[in-house]
């Protein structure tokens, strides 16, 4: 799936839904299914919120599944962003004791095996993978 998405404002439940109806993602287990959409979640919402200063802008999302990687790429011309070079929270203070913020990325970078940022021609690239189980 390619899609592009323009303007995003009040479109992240629609991307986060035809990310997740893509039919390599709706036949993956719950549990792979649960941590792929909390992701695509963290990544859309955080665009959708953060990424142009004037509130609209656009957003293109790729989905690959090439062999056993599944892939998503995730492009917007907003501001430039690279979320992995934020330093993780730590999640040994409680709750309360965090900053607010920081967890979403961090989730991401636990749960999917790659991440990459690239920013390339007045955009910002965001790349996940997560290897599938092609035994199962």
């Amino acid at each position: 799936m390619k899609k592009r998405y323009d303007p995003i404002t009040g479109k992240s439940g629609a991307i986060i839904e035809d990310v997740m109806a893509t039919p390599e993602v709706d036949a993956m287990p719950f549990e792979l299914n649960f941590r792929i959409r909390l992701c695509v979640e963290e990544v859309v919402e955080n665009v959708v919120r953060y990424a142009y200063d004037s509130g609209s802008g656009y957003m293109q999302v790729e989905t690959v599944l090439d062999k056993n990687i599944w892939r998503i790429t995730f492009e917007d011309a907003g501001v430039p962003f690279n979320p992995l070079e934020k330093d993780d929270p730590d999640i040994t203070l409680s709750a309360e004791e965090r900053p607010i913020g920081g967890l979403g990325i961090f989730l991401c970078k636990q749960m999917m095996d790659r991440l990459e940022y690239r920013y390339t021609d007045g955009c910002n690239i965001l790349i996940m993978e997560k290897k599938i189980d092609t035994q199962a």
